[in-house]
């Protein structure tokens, strides 16, 4: 498991009261018209890939939206399982005739995109 740590004054400090919850990853979503916007946090490895796949495309199924916006603003960590979400959910969207934007990735996720070839706004 990754460690996680704070800074106070340029020095690293470990957190140890922190549990896995702290990490896993979540999606909240906002319908919006034709759009539906998820909001990603945590870390997304293997395991949390496949239940965000899971929510992810019962909303897209319940609303069918021409849009699906994915932000990863609140990401803290994603391995290439990361990136097989966002392309599954690319051709899943694209088989009912909507789109998909991948929205503010941090900077250390905009790097494995970029290698990836995945456009972001």
């Amino acid at each position: 498991m990754r460690g996680a740590f704070s800074v106070d004054r340029g020095q690293a400090l470990p957190q140890t009261n922190r549990g896995a919850a702290d990490f896993m990853a979540k999606v909240w979503f906002l319908p919006a018209g034709n759009t539906l916007a998820a909001y990603l946090s945590g870390e997304i490895d293997h395991h949390a890939a496949q239940a965000l796949r899971r929510e992810i495309d019962a909303q897209v199924d319940a609303h069918l939206p021409e849009q699906l916006a994915l932000d990863f603003s609140g990401v803290t960590f994603m391995d290439s399982s990361g990136v097989g979400l966002i392309l599954g959910r690319g051709r899943y969207i694209a088989s009912l005739g909507g789109s998909l934007t991948v929205q503010n990735p941090p900077a250390q996720i905009r790097k494995m995109l970029d290698l990836a070839r995945i456009h972001y706004v």
